[in-house]
């Protein structure tokens, strides 16, 4: 799986840049029944809920197209936790 998470990120942070949003992490996690891609982005100043949504749409065409995962997971784009600034 690391080696999928590693191809991952290396073709999403190529989109992703150009929007100046950088890849914080990836994890793939399984909570009960349920597989979940997770993908934490940052950028500076922060991360609102359109940046998330137009970010998202960027990712799923190429988690899509590359298909390394066999299994059915729900992807889940998060922007990094910031805490009390």
């Amino acid at each position: 799986m690391e080696n999928i998470l590693k191809t991952i990120r290396e073709k999403i942070e190529v989109v992703l840049k150009k929007e100046d949003i950088y890849v914080d992490s990836i994890h793939y996690e399984t909570e009960g029944k349920y597989h979940f891609l997770r993908i934490v982005l940052d950028k500076m100043g922060g991360i609102d809920l359109d940046t998330i949504v137009m970010a998202t749409n960027l990712i799923n065409p190429i988690l899509d197209k590359l298909d390394l995962i066999e299994e059915e997971y729900i992807l889940d784009v998060l922007s990094k936790e910031r805490g009390n600034e």
